[in-house]
């Protein structure tokens, strides 16, 4: 499976540093292209992120039409329409903006983030999510991740009706359904792990992570002792240091820029 790594929305986090929306794009063989996340889309661009609602003033986005996947997509000599199938970490709109970009597309989120999103949502998660952003009707499959375990985690589902090698694992805590993604490239996986961690110093230890990101992921998390358990599980999978497995964010433009450069040697 090809893996593209795509910026789909530079950030300047206020007061803290420049972050990006860290989104894969999957070339498949039978199920056409495969996104996992969106980042911002172009309907964010044209209401000037009114779509992306009161969060746009602390997070800064940079609005930039070339940064959209729809924009990407087809500067990689693709159509739209190829994008088959998007598959979610969560529902927040640096995450799912891009999503009316594609009407087509089938989305793929966990049960739990569908609930707490769209069917019954919480008072804090009807601030927090904005319905404009899948108001264009997309086909969405909820997912509950109870198949076998991956990599020590035991809520895991390989997402085989879009293709091998895609894992959706659970990993509540940032929000209500919030998972991770498995990618095997045929060579490494690797693990998107979304919002579950936002800088690399949260796994090493070692590394400082900014003051303005710490305070970010505990006003945000749906459950701030989750998403401290889930550094404490990555940080150990990131000491283990296995050959064939990298753990990305989606935030932090080191790790994808690393990846990035990566994927062009290996070309």
């Amino acid at each position: 499976m090809k893996v593209h790594h795509l910026n789909c929305g530079t950030m300047h986090l206020r007061g803290g540093p420049r972050l990006v929306c860290h989104v894969l794009l999957l070339e498949t063989d039978a199920q056409g292209l495969v996104l996992v996340d969106s980042g911002f889309g172009l309907m964010d661009i044209a209401t000037r992120g009114r779509r992306v609602g009161p969060a746009r003033h602390y997070i800064k986005p940079a609005l930039d039409p070339e940064e959209t996947a729809a924009r990407q997509v087809e500067r990689l000599g693709f159509q739209r329409a190829d994008v088959r199938h998007v598959v979610l970490t969560h529902f927040d709109a640096d995450h799912i903006g891009g999503l009316a970009d594609f009407p087509h597309a089938t989305v793929h989120v966990t049960a739990a983030e569908a609930h707490g999103a769209i069917h019954a949502p919480s008072w804090r998660e009807r601030l927090r999510f904005r319905p404009a952003q899948w108001a264009h009707g997309p086909s969405v499959v909820e997912h509950s991740p109870d198949g076998e375990a991956w990599r020590g985690f035991a809520a895991a589902k390989e997402l085989d009706s879009i293709a091998p090698g895609i894992v959706l694992v659970a990993l509540p805590g940032h929000t209500r359904g919030h998972a991770c993604v498995a990618v095997d490239t045929g060579t490494r996986w690797i693990l998107h792990a979304g919002d579950a961690f936002y800088h690399p110093g949260t796994l090493d230890g070692r590394t400082p992570v900014p003051v303005a990101l710490r305070a970010m992921e505990a006003a945000v998390a749906y459950d701030l002792k989750q998403v401290r358990a889930n550094h404490a599980r990555l940080g150990e999978l990131h000491r283990r240091a296995e050959p064939d497995l990298a753990i990305i964010c989606a935030h932090d433009p080191a790790l994808y820029e690393r990846m990035r450069e990566g994927s062009h040697r290996c070309r």
